[in-house]
């Protein structure tokens, strides 16, 4: 009897365990912006790396400002435990960065939007020194930012995300340079017909998207670094990257002949 005792204990102990293991909660800063395919995409990602680390996890979102400095420096709170964003040297001193490529480096590959009325301007652009005589417009609190500024491009800051679309579409700047899995979401989602790509060229420069995990949870960012990995060998990491963007990447304009690569440097970042 006793022996039974002790052994029905332990199942209810194992049971509470895997319980408690199971509900872990996990809380995800959310910008208070329209949600894109690429924030579902990385919420999957999310919950198939923990889960190939056996570490499952409830996701919780918590809305925040726009504002994405300031988003890293609350991962020190208790109020956020994960973000996700292009990486800089800063940000890596802010939070734990999850060095695994979410986007695959095509975070550093830029279309540019602009209003259709100037599309000319940028008939007969092949170089960086030419694409300079033009205004850009990116986040003030950006990476891209420092970036396209450090090679002499002209770059308008500004802090409202959706503001930026506006000020291309009014021709108050000249273009917005927006990543090759995030431009045809959004200009779906803006809806404005008086944008479009760029079709002759594009900007590139390495770069890299990190899950961030507050410092206070060293070992989320252990588990979600092994589920990762686990991901990318078994082929699942790749398999989800093409379910959500290989029908926008094939369908953006630069397969044909005579488009221009205009390739940056990018001081800030270090794989």
């Amino acid at each position: 009897m006793t022996k039974y005792f002790f052994s029905l204990v332990s199942l209810f102990v194992m049971l509470y365990v895997n319980n408690t293991q199971a509900q872990q909660a996990i809380n995800i800063a959310q910008e208070q912006r329209p949600q894109y395919k690429r924030d579902e995409y990385l919420t999957t990602l999310l919950t198939l790396a923990l889960n190939a680390a056996e570490q499952p996890a409830k996701l919780n979102t918590v809305n925040v400002h726009p504002h994405q400095q300031r988003t890293l420096i609350a991962l020190d709170s208790d109020a956020i435990d994960l973000y996700w964003s292009m990486t800089s040297p800063d940000r890596e001193t802010l939070a734990i960065p999850i060095k695994v490529p979410l986007f695959k480096g095509y975070i550093g590959k830029r279309a540019l939007v602009t209003q259709q009325a100037f599309l000319n301007r940028f008939e007969n652009i092949t170089t960086l020194d030419q694409l300079a005589s033009f205004t850009a417009v990116q986040g003030h609190d950006w990476p891209d930012t420092k970036i396209l500024a450090s090679n002499g491009l002209s770059v308008r800051p500004l802090a409202n995300y959706e503001a930026m679309f506006g000020l291309v579409a009014n021709g108050r700047v000249d273009y917005f340079p927006r990543s090759f899995i995030e431009v045809s979401s959004e200009l779906i989602q803006v809806n404005n017909k008086a944008l479009v790509i760029v079709p002759n060229i594009y900007i590139s420069y390495p770069s890299a998207f990190y899950y961030f995990v507050t410092k206070r949870k060293p070992e989320l960012a252990d588990a979600l670094y092994k589920g990762l990995e686990i991901m990318q060998k078994n082929g699942s990491f790749d398999a989800l990257f093409m379910k959500y963007f290989s029908a926008d990447l094939k369908a953006l304009p630069f397969e044909s002949e005579g488009v221009i690569e205009i390739k940056l440097d990018n001081p800030y970042f270090k794989p």
